[in-house]
């Protein structure tokens, strides 16, 4: 009788502590995966719209997929005045 209340005892604590694991992965660990993985996407993202609008600048064509099968191509408008006008100035750079 003393053997099977240790035994009783043993397994209780194992849960115990397997919930306790559980509930420390949940509130702990996993935030810190997802928040880690979050910042990680924002900078790509940031890094890629950053190299996009650099290139765009450049008068480079940009083709980015918008889909299956079709493609959208950015260029800055600066690179042809003739259709979409001259810069406006502003009042500091004409003064």
């Amino acid at each position: 009788m003393r053997d099977r209340s240790k035994l009783l005892i043993g397994i209780l604590i194992a849960i115990i502590v397997i919930l306790a694991a559980i509930v420390v992965y949940a509130f702990v660990v996993q935030p810190g995966i997802t928040g880690y993985a979050t910042e990680r996407q924002q900078e790509g993202y940031l890094i890629a719209l950053s190299e996009v609008v650099q290139t765009a600048a450049q008068c480079q064509p940009i083709s980015l997929p918008i889909g299956e099968g079709a493609v959208i191509t950015l260029i800055a408008a600066e690179c042809y005045p003739e259709i979409f006008g001259a810069p406006q100035q502003t009042q500091q750079q004409s003064e």
